[in-house]
């Protein structure tokens, strides 16, 4: 389980979000929804400890982070245990698509290359997977980066915004493939202006807005 409990978070004298609470269970996906620029990505950030929270709790399973405490210290980032597919992608762009793909990895054997081939063939990719990111299309890269985060089989993935850039057919698959790692037990937290999107695979739904989080449903899912 993924938590984080009264979490306040600020940027220079501006509060993005106080008190948030909010759980990502495994075996569910999480939807986050909200106004641009209303501090779902910073959030996100927070639960996967990227940054930390100016005060509050963070749980990852059996580790839990307190923020509250004075003398804070510094945390290790649970990666790739925990993943986050982020809107900017951030490929390297002096390497190839398989290249960025498989730089995370400690090792690439004969698994990680099979694995890889599975994703290339599920997303459609091998008529650009050895091409730079400078060479393809927006939704192309959108699938690299989604590739690069399931080849490390994480137990939780944060997804910012996962589909904005695919056409409506690509983005319906990966939405399937989103219920796929769910039924395999993964928790996900899934980003996402597209509501409709969001209805078909989500469990509990949350409202981040004006600096407020709120619990919109709970374990009913509404597609």
């Amino acid at each position: 389980m993924l938590r984080c409990s009264r979490v306040t978070k600020s940027l220079g004298s501006k509060t993005l979000f106080a008190d948030v609470s909010i759980t990502v269970n495994p075996g569910e996906i999480t939807v986050l929804t909200g106004p641009s620029g209303g501090g779902k990505t910073t959030l996100l950030r927070c639960l996967s400890l990227l940054d930390s929270p100016d005060s509050g709790i963070v749980q990852l399973d059996d580790r839990v982070f307190d923020f509250n405490e004075r003398n804070k210290h510094e945390v290790g980032i649970p990666y790739p245990y925990l993943t986050i597919v982020f809107q900017q992608l951030f490929l390297w762009p002096h390497l190839t698509n398989r290249e960025n793909i498989l730089l995370p990895l400690d090792t690439c054997g004969d698994a990680e290359q099979e694995h890889l081939s599975r994703l290339v063939a599920k997303f459609e990719m091998a008529n650009f997977i050895d091409n730079y990111p400078n060479q393809s299309s927006l939704g192309q890269k959108q699938r690299v980066a989604l590739s690069r985060a399931l080849l490390l089989n994480p137990k939780y993935i944060l997804f910012d915004e996962v589909t904005s850039a695919l056409d409506t057919r690509r983005a319906e698959f990966v939405i399937s493939e989103l219920s796929d790692l769910k039924a395999s037990g993964v928790a996900i937290l899934l980003i996402t202006h597209d509501t409709a999107a969001g209805k078909k695979v989500g469990d509990t739904f949350y409202n981040l807005e004006n600096g407020s989080l709120q619990l919109v449903s709970q374990g009913v899912h509404q597609s």
